[in-house]
């Protein structure tokens, strides 16, 4: 465990940095328009987040000792269909978690 000071100072570096890149948006753009390249590229940041969450405990879950569970794998392709053949991101979510707790009383 590192010591209260140094613990104290790595959390507020790492608040300034936050508020440093949030504020490159917010305080320099303000009211100009945003170009409409980055507009398109912003829309893609949902739908990357959640994979990127997502795809880490469905591979590797520390509950299993990162041994993945056919569960999960299921689970998360039952999602992956839903969503892609829909187009329907509540629904995509509903029905992974439905499978998984469908699956987790099977196994």
């Amino acid at each position: 465990m590192t010591g209260t000071l140094q613990l104290w100072i790595i959390i507020i570096g790492l608040g300034l940095g936050s508020f440093l890149i949030r504020f490159l948006f917010l305080g320099f753009v303000g009211d100009r328009p945003l170009p409409p390249w980055l507009l398109r590229h912003l829309r893609y940041t949902a739908v990357a987040i959640l994979p990127a969450l997502v795809a880490p405990l469905v591979v590797w879950p520390a509950g299993n000792d990162g041994v993945p569970h056919p569960s999960y794998m299921i689970a998360a392709a039952a999602a992956f269909l839903l969503g892609y053949f829909t187009k329907n991101v509540a629904l995509a979510v509903a029905g992974g978690a439905l499978s998984l707790y469908v699956l987790l009383t099977v196994f």
